[in-house]
C-alpha cells in the first residue's frame, strides 16, 4: 500500500540560507549539495543561493502498532553538508515531543504512539533548523500537515433504537412502515469503511426493506390484526458496501398492526330465551344479549334493534356503552292472563364501517329472542283511577256517601279488602267497610269549613292484607297495594242566616235635615251563591220608628239606605240610638237574622262633615277644639303646682336655725378638757373601773372568723381590785392572740372586757327607777311644743285614767 509521493519543492525566504526537504517515508533524498560547492572541492562560492522548505502532506495509519515506533517521513533542508551537526532539526505544534518525534540529525519524523482517526483526523506541526552554536534559528520555521490514515475499525451504529411503528391490518404489500437510520463513525470519503448496506435477519417473510434507504415496507398481503398483532423485526446495517470483512450492527423494530373494521358483529348463539315476570316494571332490563366483534375499539362499537315480532312495540333493546350488550326492556306492562310469551327478531348492526371490508352495507348479525312471562301476584285493580263523590253538608253520621271496587287480576280472583290511608284523612271524617268499599260519614261536614275532601283508599287481596297493611304501616311499601284517590264534594244548604257585611256603626249630624240618609247596609251569606242571594230587610215594629222612616227600596248589590224622618236628634237629649235590622234570604227554608245598628248623633260642619260625637263637647265654648281646652288647663294645673312649690320654700327659708332649749330634745355632746398625767402617771386612772368582771376567766367568742379547732379558752390576767399593769395586761392578751390557732393570718381588732359591771354615778335610764307610775309627773310635756303633741296625749290621758 506504500506509494511514491510527489516531492514539492519551495522557494521560501530570500535570506534564508538552507532549504528543508520533507519526504515520505518510502521517498529519500540524499541531501545533494549540489548548489552549496562550486567546482572544486575545498572553494567557497561567495555568492549566495536561495533557501526555502520543501514540504508536503504526511500520512499515518490509525490504529497501527509494533514494537518500534512508526516512521512517519522526513523533512531536510537544502545544501546540508559538512555544517549538519551544527544545524540539527526541531519539531513544534501539535502532539510534537509526545505523539510525534524528529531526529534532530536525519530529519526522520516518527509516530511514537498508536493514533485513532474518529478522535483527532490530522495533526499541525513545524519544523525549524537552529545553530547548535548559536542556538539561533538559521530560517523561519515551516508548518506542515501529518494526516491520520482511516482503516474500518468502526462498526455501524444505530442510535435511536430500538425502534416502534405501527401499521393497519390488511395493509397492502409495499406499504410503508417506518425507516431506521445507523452511523458510521469511520472516513465517509476514504474507501468504502462507511458505506452501509441495509437487511432483515428477523421478519420475514411480513417485512421487506430497502438495502439503500433503510426505509421498511408491508411484504405479505393480509396481514390479520386478529391473527396476530405484533411483529418483532431485526435489522442489520453493514459497511464496506455488503461485502465480506466489513462491520455490522443490528436494531429492533416493533411492528403492531392496528384494528380496521374488518369483521362483522356475531350472536354467540341464535336463539336466546328469557323469562320475564309480569309485575317488572316499565323501563327495567328483561334480558341482555350479546353481538362479539373481533374489532376493537369504535370498530366493534354495535347498535341492536327490533326488527321483527309479535307485538313488538311492548319492548325495545338498547345498547350498553360499557359492555356492549342489547338490553331489553320493558314499553309497556305485561299481563300474564292476556299474553304469556313473545317471539322477538333482534338484529345487532356495526356503528362504522370501511367501505374496503363491508362491501358499501354496514356488517350486521340476527338473533331471535324468546320471553316467557311469568305469572305474580298482583295487586288489585280499581274500577277507577279517581273516584268524585257528593254529599250534603249537616248530613247525618253513618250515612253511605259512595262506594268504590277493586278486583284482583290474578287467576285466582282473591277478595279484596279496603282501607283509608289516615295521612290524608287526619281528622277520621269518613269510615270504609273493608268487605265492601263503601264509604260512610263518621263527623258531620260543613260546607263552610271545608268544601272538599280528597282521601286515599287502598286494596289488598284478603290473602296478603293483613300482612301488607303492616309493612304498609312500618315501611310504606306499595308493591302489593293498590290506591285510588277519592274526592269528596260537599254541597251546600241554606243553614247560614244572612249578616251585615261591614262595621254596624253609623253618625247622624244633629243639624241634619229629614230625608238625610243615616247608613247603606249591606249584607253577606256565608251559603253557596252560584244560585244567587236575595235579602229582604226589615225594621223590628218598635217605638225608635218614629225616629227613622221606612227602609229604602233594595239597590242592584242587595244593599238599602237608611234614613232619618226629622231632624230633632240632639246629642244632650240621647246620644246613641240602636236601630234592630231583620234581614231575610231566598233559601228553602228561609233564615233571617237580626243585625243591630249602631247610630251616634254627633255634631257636624256646615258640610255634613262629622266633628264629634261626644256629650261633653256639646258644653264647649264655640270655636275653642278639645286639644284647645286640655293645653289650657295643662297650663293652669302647672301655674298652681309652681305657686304651691314657691309658698312651701318660703316658709321652710323662715324658720329659725336654732332650736329653743324647751324644744331641744336630742342629745348633747359635753366636751371635758381633763387630761392625765401622760405615759409616767399609772394612779391618775384606774383600768379596773372598766374591767368587765364576768369577762375575765371566761371566752369571749371572736366574731370575725368561724373557729374550725375546738381549743381552750384563753385565761384572763387576773387583776386586783386596786388596778392592773396596762402594759402587762396587753402584753398577755397579744401573746395569747399569737398562740391562738383560731386567729386569722392578718391583723384584727383585739376585744378586752374592760366596762364593768356597774357604774360608779349609777343608771341615768328611767326604767330602772324605783318610783312607781303614779309619782311620775308628766305636765313638762306640754312646753315641748307642738311635735310633742301626740305623746303628750298620751301620756296625760294615761295619767288621767289612773286618776279615775
Amino acid at each position: 500500500m506504500w506509494t511514491s509521493i510527489l516531492l514539492v519543492w519551495i522557494t521560501c525566504v530570500p535570506n534564508a540560507s538552507t532549504a528543508l526537504f520533507v519526504g515520505h517515508s518510502n521517498g529519500s533524498r540524499d541531501g545533494s549539495t549540489a548548489g552549496l560547492h562550486g567546482p572544486g572541492e575545498g572553494q567557497r562560492i561567495l555568492s549566495r543561493a536561495k533557501r526555502g522548505w520543501v514540504w508536503n502532506q504526511m500520512f499515518v495509519l490509525e490504529e497501527f502498532s509494533g514494537p518500534d515506533p512508526i516512521l512517519v517521513g522526513r523533512v531536510s533542508r537544502r545544501g546540508r553538508g559538512r555544517t549538519q551537526d551544527r544545524t540539527p532539526y526541531i519539531l513544534a505544534g501539535e502532539g510534537a515531543g509526545t505523539i510525534f518525534a524528529i531526529n534532530e540529525r536525519t530529519g526522520d519524523i516518527h509516530a511514537m504512539k498508536r493514533l485513532d482517526r474518529e478522535e483527532k483526523a490530522e495533526y499541525t506541526l513545524t519544523a525549524q533548523v537552529i545553530n547548535r552554536d548559536t542556538n539561533e534559528p538559521l530560517e523561519p520555521p515551516s508548518e506542515f500537515i501529518i494526516k491520520v490514515q482511516d482503516i474500518n475499525d468502526n462498526a455501524p451504529e444505530f442510535t435511536h433504537g430500538p425502534y416502534h411503528a405501527t401499521v393497519p391490518e390488511m395493509s397492502q404489500v409495499g406499504r410503508s412502515v417506518t425507516k431506521v437510520t445507523a452511523t458510521d463513525a469511520d472516513d465517509p470519503v476514504y474507501g468504502n469503511s462507511a458505506k452501509l448496506v441495509y437487511s432483515i435477519l428477523e421478519g420475514q417473510p411480513y417485512f421487506s426493506i430497502d438495502p439503500n434507504t433503510a426505509v421498511i415496507k408491508i411484504a405479505l398481503h393480509g396481514m390479520d390484526r386478529e391473527m396476530r398483532e405484533e411483529y418483532l423485526v431485526v435489522i442489520q446495517a453493514k459497511d464496506m458496501g455488503g461485502h465480506m470483512g466489513g462491520l455490522s450492527g443490528t436494531a429492533t423494530v416493533t411492528v403492531t398492526l392496528t384494528d380496521v373494521n374488518d369483521n362483522p358483529p356475531k350472536f354467540s348463539k341464535s336463539i336466546y330465551e328469557f323469562s320475564i315476570p309480569e309485575d317488572l316494571g316499565l323501563g327495567k332490563a328483561g334480558g341482555r344479549v350479546k353481538a362479539n366483534d373481533r374489532d376493537i375499539g369504535e370498530n366493534a362499537r354495535s347498535t341492536y334493534s327490533i326488527i321483527d315480532g309479535d307485538e313488538k312495540d311492548i319492548f325495545k333493546i338498547t345498547t350498553d356503552p360499557e359492555t356492549q350488550e342489547g338490553i331489553l326492556l320493558l314499553k309497556k306492562p305485561l299481563d300474564f292472563e292476556s299474553k304469556k310469551s313473545y317471539t322477538l327478531k333482534i338484529e345487532a348492526a356495526n356503528v362504522g364501517f370501511d367501505p374496503q371490508f363491508s362491501s358499501g352495507s354496514p356488517f350486521r348479525d340476527t338473533a331471535t329472542v324468546r320471553v316467557t312471562v311469568e305469572d305474580s301476584d298482583e295487586p288489585p285493580v280499581f274500577s277507577l283511577a279517581s273516584y268524585l263523590l257528593q254529599v250534603h253538608e249537616n248530613t247525618d253520621v253513618n250515612t253511605i256517601i259512595g262506594q268504590v271496587s277493586a278486583q284482583d287480576p290474578d287467576a285466582a280472583a282473591s277478595p279484596i279488602r279496603y282501607f283509608i290511608d289516615r295521612h290524608t284523612d287526619l281528622e277520621r271524617q269518613f269510615n270504609i267497610n273493608v268487605d265492601d268499599g263503601k264509604i260512610t260519614l263518621a263527623k258531620p261536614l260543613d260546607r263552610e269549613t271545608d268544601m272538599w275532601h280528597n282521601i286515599t283508599v287502598t286494596a289488598t287481596e284478603t290473602k296478603n292484607s293483613f300482612i301488607l297493611l303492616l309493612v304498609t304501616e312500618l315501611n310504606r311499601n306499595h308493591s302489593q297495594i293498590s290506591r285510588a284517590v277519592v274526592a269528596i264534594k260537599v254541597l251546600d244548604i241554606n243553614d247560614n242566616a244572612p249578616e251585615f257585611s261591614s262595621d254596624n256603626e253609623a253618625f247622624l249630624c244633629e243639624n241634619g235635615k229629614p230625608g238625610q240618609v243615616i247608613q247603606t247596609v249591606s249584607a253577606i251569606d256565608k251559603d253557596d251563591q252560584r244560585n244567587g242571594h236575595f235579602f229582604i230587610y226589615s225594621l223590628v215594629p218598635e217605638i225608635f220608628c218614629i225616629y227613622v222612616s221606612s227602609l229604602l227600596s233594595l239597590y242592584p248589590d242587595n244593599s238599602i239606605s237608611v234614613v232619618a224622618k226629622h231632624d230633632a236628634f240632639r246629642r244632650q237629649k240621647q246620644e246613641m240610638y240602636f236601630l234592630p235590622i231583620v234581614i231575610s234570604d231566598n233559601g228553602n227554608p228561609p233564615l233571617s237574622s237580626t243585625n243591630t245598628l249602631t247610630i251616634r248623633v254627633c255634631g257636624c260642619s256646615n258640610d255634613g262633615a262629622v266633628q264629634s260625637c261626644n256629650v261633653e263637647a256639646f258644653v264647649l265654648p264655640i270655636g275653642i277644639s278639645m286639644g284647645a281646652l286640655i293645653a289650657i288647663l295643662a297650663c293652669v294645673i302647672l301655674l298652681l303646682v309652681i305657686i304651691v312649690l314657691y309658698v312651701t320654700l318660703r316658709n321652710h327659708k323662715n324658720e329659725p336655725l336654732i332650736i329653743k332649749d324647751e324644744e331641744d330634745v336630742r342629745e348633747n355632746i359635753i366636751r371635758y378638757d381633763d387630761e392625765g398625767g401622760g405615759e409616767e402617771d399609772t394612779e391618775a386612772f384606774d383600768i379596773a373601773t372598766l374591767q368587765n368582771p364576768d369577762g375575765v376567766n371566761s371566752y369571749l367568742p371572736r366574731k370575725d372568723i368561724k373557729p374550725d379547732l375546738q381549743f381552750i379558752p384563753r385565761q384572763g390576767q387576773d387583776t386586783g381590785s386596786n388596778g392592773v399593769d396596762v402594759d402587762a395586761f396587753i402584753t398577755v392578751r397579744l401573746h395569747e392572740a399569737d398562740n391562738d390557732p383560731t386567729a386569722p393570718p392578718y391583723d384584727s381588732i383585739q376585744i378586752y372586757g374592760y366596762e364593768g359591771r356597774g357604774s360608779v354615778v349609777g343608771s341615768l335610764s328611767s326604767l330602772e327607777t324605783n318610783s312607781s307610775d303614779s309619782e311620775q309627773n308628766y305636765d313638762y310635756l306640754r312646753d315641748w311644743g307642738p311635735r310633742f303633741r301626740i305623746l303628750e296625749d298620751l301620756y296625760l290621758m294615761s295619767e288621767g285614767d289612773r286618776d279615775t
